[in-house]
């Protein structure tokens, strides 16, 4: 096309649909207000439908040769010009001139330009004497892709939206979206927007307050493309269509385009849901669907009253829902949350009761009601949560009895797994309370719990008792002095109720013997009633006097010992009379106070038996703590609260739970896809050992491995130091599980669990380097003896020997262990697949240390697993014969494997027989058929049993160690996609987070990473998935908006709002790490309002924040703990006293 010519301009069409009804509009600003004369703050919506029905729609022409912008001319001066748009004359002429460019004429200037267009390469834009050598232009290396030169959005960085015009038909070839536009009106001008005036900067581009307005008009027509569904007939396999219906791409000729505005499409969707409701009423994601869209529909409305009303047609759907599929869980979460948008915490607690009456068994409606009731700011209370945890336990134990009755009727009892189900769900119920006493300061309650419970479900007497005579002979046990679990000397319930029979059977003869011995008259006579009756009034008199003696004398004494303490702190300058409570102008003095609560916490933890006042096995307790009531549980404490159970994997799981709750090391025997998973991470304020380590593993790779010097974990993560592995507290979990062994004899993970508590034990006060030999050795020794043939028993104690540096000790112990194989029962063989792969595991780790016949040792011992042979100890490289026979004996022993899985058994033995084979062909055969055998098994199981099943998350954590082993023959793509797609089925697995970081972050662009992370966490929100990236974060240098920003996003979902864990990281990097105590401090009001039963979320704003809290709001802080209820060991007069006596 010409420059000197032009084409007619096309007929204009409006963008927007003409209203009749203006919008009001708003007041115009005072004159004074001259700030306020910006146009996007002042613009006139009733002039909007105008201003749309007047806009100009321009057709674009067909022009192949896109005009491409001139280079501005230079200026003589050196002041920053902002840059400019060109009309198109103007680019047109530049065609020419750059045509003449291209055939040499022009400067040096000119051909640069031509290059660059019309957007400088930096900032600067000056004239000739520009820092690059006078160049008016520069090619720009680094753009700035944050416009922070510009100060606003730049229209190269942002995508520009073009009107469509709705009268045109959808053709092909059409093009809908222009490439260039005409000068039009003040609202179409496409104008720099830096370099143009208030009036076209708040009506020219798409982000002004004008388009805004319109934006969320309700009338306006927005584009909406329908595309047909695929056909869903089913055709034959061997039929062959004559047309190829499905030859269309889905292009725009196979869509309809349909405009509708916003009420259109309420309308629409309101039908649908309808339609879809009346005709499949049975459907639970259709209403959930349709009670969603109306929370969609309220964010449209600006009036509160519009709100409350769709607020209240939700409520009907729901309750419609709830009415056609009674019992249906999710309908029920969702109708009672709806309640709670009402703001009626009565009414909300009223509906509550009436569900959970309806539907007492379900063990998901009790778990969102305890941690409703929890989050409550306003109505929480410790007493409170006690009642509600005590109707949620009474309920599920009582639907237990039921099913029970219902099994044990059966000839041979049998047990469904609905009734493990709900066994499992109460054990998870009860361990949601212990630990909500534990976080309460409640801690000698919380430990009382879980002695009562294991004894009253593990070592219960063998009796046909009814629930309540069986109560009544445990508060027996329980107000007497004996031993409970986990203090030395305990027996168990059942064993010191057979021991306390014989002891009194032996008394009654002994008495026997005595009287018989004596013979003849023994002195006793039957008085007369008056002598009785005198009798009585002589003892209840010398009785009354006794009483009244000692109470005076009592009284006495206390008012002497009141007098004398209300003396010394006078003399302090303490007045008791003046206040009850103390003005304290020091925020120091409560940082004390803080630091001697935290203390006590951490000590006073066992609790003391109510008659002696003295707990067994531990240090000597003095007078004084003998009146330390509150340390003492008695049974009314915890009759509530007990329960029996009858399931082997109920009673495992609490054992576990108890293990891991007071800081023990065991294998846990549930996937992390599990609720006892989730839940225990989201409640927990400090993490388990394990993800720990992989927490600070990854920390310190990445910190080895970045050129920035990255933020030190102990300054973020303070709080995630648990001080469980105390001396005391692992003796104490050592004598438990030992004692919880006599119920569970063959479980090898409390056999390792009580090894590693008694290593921890002895090490606490003592140094590793100060052992020759494994702490555990004496321990494992005595359990050996107890039972020779427990090959698995060997195995740990091997495994310790090996953890402790002691390599050939520990080959001596599985040397021996497995060659005495042959010489044990056949039913004692089932498990022997697991020592062989314990014992190829640790010679394939000590690879790395440089010994060069570790290879041969691994395919020695897999050798004698696959051909099924008598163990040797290892004298050679195994010929290729043997290793043929292996190779085939796997593959028999594998088929056996495939069989049971299939039909859903699976077993510790059979993984780690999978596992062995894949050790073996990775090491004989190549990488790739060691990953083929993981391979067939993984994808064998259904995905919903892959995703629940522990024993599946472990080959597939397996199979990821063997690719990261080999990712240098895989590729890092390889590694990448399998970590990927492990985190689809296990989002909270640490162990891939851990290698997705610790291998990968060294060939991934950081920022890909962190959109991984990012796209990960907004589908599956975890604590876990946050952890890891702030480790990835701070290793880089600890950019703080984004560190801010992944706090953030973190709190604001739902079921991670109440992570003290999380709340407790966030102070702690705002107070240490950045120090912005300001900050710290708005978080920790959100914290504390957000978790009010936290005793130590509280505890921190006395540690980390009194140097900006002032003791007046110390001290308010303090009051509301205790109207909260929560536990406060210390007096601040302690304080005081011991300040004043270490200044004397």
């Amino acid at each position: 096309m010409s420059s000197d010519t032009e084409s007619p301009p096309p007929p204009q069409t409006p963008v927007f649909p003409i209203s009749t009804t203006p919008l009001p509009a708003p007041t115009p600003p005072p004159p004074s207000s001259s700030w306020l004369r910006n146009t996007s703050f002042t613009v006139d919506t009733a002039a909007i439908n105008n201003t749309s029905s007047s806009v100009p729609h321009t057709f674009p022409e067909s022009d192949d040769d896109e005009d491409e912008p001139e280079a501005p001319k230079a200026e003589a001066s050196k002041t920053y010009e902002l840059v400019e748009e060109e009309d198109e004359e103007e680019d047109r002429k530049g065609k020419k001139k750059r045509k003449r460019t291209r055939t040499g004429g022009g400067d040096g200037k000119e051909k640069l330009g031509f290059v660059l267009g019309k957007r400088s390469g930096g900032v600067w834009g000056g004239g000739k004497e520009s820092r690059y050598g006078g160049k008016e232009y520069c090619f720009d290396s680094r753009p700035d892709y944050d416009n922070l030169a510009f100060g606003s959005l730049y229209r190269f960085n942002v995508s520009r939206y073009k009107p469509l015009d709705s009268g045109s038909k959808w053709e092909p070839g059409y093009q809908s979206y222009s490439r260039s536009r005409r000068k039009a009106s003040v609202s179409e001008q496409e104008l720099d927007i830096d370099a143009v005036d208030d009036t076209v900067r708040s009506s020219g581009r798409y982000w002004s307050g004008k388009y805004s307005a319109i934006e969320r008009h309700k009338n306006l027509k927005r584009i909406r493309i329908i595309v047909p569904q695929k056909s869903k007939r089913v055709l034959l396999d061997d039929f062959i269509p004559l047309s190829n219906e499905d030859s269309h791409d889905g292009s725009v000729l196979d869509n309809m385009v349909v405009e509708e505005s916003w009420e259109d499409e309420v309308l629409r969707k309101t039908t649908e849901f309808n339609i879809m409701t009346r005709e499949h009423p049975r459907s639970v994601r259709a209403w959930l669907d349709f009670a969603e869209f109306q929370d969609k529909v309220a964010a449209m409305q600006p009036q509160k009253g519009a709100r409350v009303q769709i607020l209240e047609k939700k409520i009907s759907i729901l309750k419609k829902a709830v009415e056609l599929n009674p019992g249906e869980e999710d309908l029920l979460l969702a109708l009672l949350k709806a309640y709670q948008g009402r703001g009626n915490s009565d009414l909300l607690m009223a509906e509550w009761e009436k569900v959970l009456k309806q539907n007492s068994q379900s063990i998901k409606l009790w778990t969102e009601f305890t941690d409703m009731v929890l989050r409550e700011f306003s109505i929480f209370k410790v007493s409170e949560q006690r009642r509600m945890y005590a109707h949620a336990i009474r309920s599920l134990s009582a639907a237990c009895s039921k099913q029970r009755q219902g099994y044990w009727a059966s000839d041979p009892p049998l047990q469904d797994s609905a009734a493990v189900e709900l066994e499992l769900g109460l054990v998870d119920m009860f361990i949601s309370l212990c630990r909500f006493e534990w976080q309460a300061g409640y801690r000698e309650l919380a430990t009382a719990l879980f002695q009562a419970e294991i004894e009253y479900s593990l070592f219960s007497p063998t009796l046909q008792l009814t629930e309540h005579n069986k109560q009544r002979l445990f508060e027996h046990f329980w107000n007497s002095n004996g031993p409970r679990v986990g203090e030395e000397g305990a027996l168990g319930w059942s064993t010191w109720l057979e021991k306390a029979e014989e002891q009194r059977q032996k008394a009654i003869r002994e008495i026997s013997a005595q009287e018989n011995e004596g013979g003849g008259w023994t002195g006793w006579f039957t008085l007369t009633k008056k002598e009785q009756n005198l009798a009585e009034s002589e003892n209840v008199a010398d009785a009354s006097m006794d009483l009244e003696e000692t109470v005076d004398a009592s009284e006495n004494e206390d008012q002497m010992q009141v007098d004398d303490d209300e003396a010394l702190l006078k003399m302090m300058g303490i007045d008791m009379d003046a206040e009850a409570s103390v003005d304290i102008k020091d925020s120091t003095i409560w940082g004390k106070w803080s630091e001697e609560e935290t203390m006590r916490d951490n000590d006073q933890w066992l609790p003391l038996h109510p008659r002696s006042g003295a707990s067994h096995g531990r240090e000597a307790i003095d007078e004084e703590v003998e009146e330390q009531f509150s340390r003492v549980v008695l049974f009314e404490d915890v009759s509530e609260y007990v329960f029996s159970l009858s399931s082997t994997l109920a009673k495992v799981s609490l054992v576990t739970q108890f293990v891991d709750f007071f800081g023990g090391q065991i294998w846990h025997c549930i996937s992390t896809n599990s609720t006892t998973w989730s839940q225990k991470i989201l409640s927990l304020e400090g993490l388990p050992y394990s993800t720990l380590q992989d927490l600070k593993r990854v920390h310190d790779s990445l910190v080895r491995g970045s050129t920035t010097s990255g933020i030190s974990w102990d300054l973020l993560f303070p709080c995630l130091h648990d001080d469980s592995k105390k001396r005391d507290v692992m003796s104490f979990l050592r004598d438990a599980i030992l004692l919880c062994l006599s119920a569970f004899p063959g479980n090898y993970h409390l056999k390792g669990a009580a090894l590693i508590a008694e290593e921890q034990s002895i090490m606490v006060r003592s140094n590793a380097a100060a052992f020759s030999a494994t702490p555990c050795q004496s321990l494992a020794k005595r359990l050996l003896k107890s039972d020779r043939q427990d090959l698995l028993l060997s195995g740990v104690y091997a495994r310790r020997e090996a953890a402790f540096g002691n390599h050939d000790r520990a080959r001596k112990v599985f040397d021996m262990t497995l060659s005495s194989i042959s010489q044990l029962p056949q039913e004692s063989l089932s498990n022997v697949s697991i020592l062989y792969f314990w014992y190829a595991e640790m010679e394939l780790a000590m690879r790395s240390s440089g010994e060069a016949a570790s290879l041969s040792r691994v395919l020695h011992i897999l050798h004698c697993l696959g051909c099924g042979t008598a163990y040797s100890p290892y004298k050679c490289h195994p010929s290729s014969v043997q290793l043929l026979k292996a190779h085939q004996g796997f593959k028999e022993q594998l088929k056996t494997v495939r069989a049971s899985w299939a039909s859903g058994v699976f077993h510790d033995s059979s993984v780690a027989l999978i596992c062995s084979a894949s050790l073996f062909e990775e090491l004989s055969a190549g990488f790739t058929a060691g990953i083929a055998v993981l391979s067939e098994f993984l994808v064998t199981v259904l995905p919903e049993t892959r995703r629940g099943s522990y024993h599946m998350e472990f080959l597939l954590n397996y199979y990821l160690t063997v690719v990261e082993r080999h990712h240098d023959l895989a590729g890092m793509r390889k590694l990448f996609s399998c970590i990927s797609h492990g985190l689809q089925i296990y989002p909270f697995n640490p162990q891939l987070f851990r290698l997705l970081l610790d291998v990968c972050s060294a060939h991934i662009v950081p920022n890909k990473l962190r959109q991984f992370l990012d796209g990960h966490f907004q589908k599956n929100p975890s604590v876990i998935a946050l952890l890891f990236a702030l480790s990835f974060e701070l290793s880089k240098g600890g950019l703080q908006s984004r560190i801010h920003g992944l706090f953030e996003r973190a709190l604001a979902v739902e079921q991670l709002h109440t992570s003290v864990l999380l709340w407790r990281c966030y102070i702690a990097y705002e107070a240490d790490v950045v120090g912005n105590l300001s900050a710290a401090k708005r978080i920790y009001f959100r914290a504390i309002h957000a978790c009010p039963w936290s005793k130590k979320l509280w505890l921190d704003g006395f540690l980390k924040l009194n140097g900006i809290l002032t003791p007046k709001e110390l001290s308010d802080l303090q009051e509301v703990m205790r109207d909260k209820e929560l536990n406060l060991r210390t007096d601040i007069f302690e304080i005081l006293l011991k300040q004043d006596l270490d200044l004397d």
